[in-house]
């Protein structure tokens, strides 16, 4: 597997560590482009973005953390849960190589990179500061309030003119995750499809900066 994608905090004194994780048949380097938006306004945060494990068999170049399931399909979570332990390493990699504790971890998920940034970021031992997902959904509503570890502030953005991930996934997301105890926000962006667009950057770096803002002030 190669090296994920790496870029330093501005500062050159990295407090927080944003790491991305891409969409089924994308790479590292796709979601690394949201850094280019959001560097200037973030300089003292560093930037990961590896590249899933596995080789997408319908995208030559192209990675996938699982394989392509529908929702609702009885793989779906135990996909996922794999992936997520083949994800810590990864993670645990990249806050050592960044010299950060993990309470100064940002997990950014889009699409197939959503399932794995909720997933994931709700069973770490130290809570992230942040997880924020496009374009996706939540695997394993019904048994997530058992198994969380941790409540870091979650944002999820979806466009209503994505035909892959339904808007409609929102809010069942965000739904279990308030009732788990999670402070947990929703955007819907209109006219948007299967992407990110520059609004959506926006209203992720705002999250993002005002999660980063609370944990400074209130560490775990």
């Amino acid at each position: 597997m190669s090296e994920p994608l790496r870029r330093d905090a501005l500062s050159g004194d990295p407090k927080w560590l944003v790491v991305f994780l891409h969409g089924l048949g994308s790479n590292g380097a796709d979601l690394m482009s949201f850094a280019d938006y959001w560097a200037k306004s973030m300089p003292e945060v560093a930037f990961s973005a590896p590249s899933a494990p596995t080789p997408c068999p319908d995208a030559p170049g192209g990675f996938q953390w699982i394989p392509r399931l529908p929702p609702g399909h009885p793989l779906l979570f135990p996909e996922v849960e794999n992936a997520a332990d083949e994800l810590q390493p990864i993670l645990d990699q990249e806050l050592a190589a960044a010299g950060l504790t993990p309470d100064r971890l940002a997990l950014v998920g889009f699409s197939q990179g959503t399932l794995m940034t909720l997933h994931a970021g709700l069973r770490q031992t130290v809570p992230p500061a942040a997880l924020l997902g496009y374009a996706g959904a939540l695997v394993g509503r019904d048994r997530l309030a058992e198994e969380i570890t941790c409540k870091p502030p979650v944002m999820l953005i979806n466009g209503d003119a994505d035909s892959i991930v339904p808007a409609s996934a929102q809010a069942p997301a965000l739904e279990a995750l308030q009732a788990a105890g999670i402070v947990a926000a929703g955007k819907i962006m209109p006219g948007l499809d299967h992407s990110v667009n520059a609004d959506a950057l926006i209203l992720g770096a705002r999250f993002l900066l005002s999660a980063f803002d609370y944990r400074e002030k209130n560490p775990v």
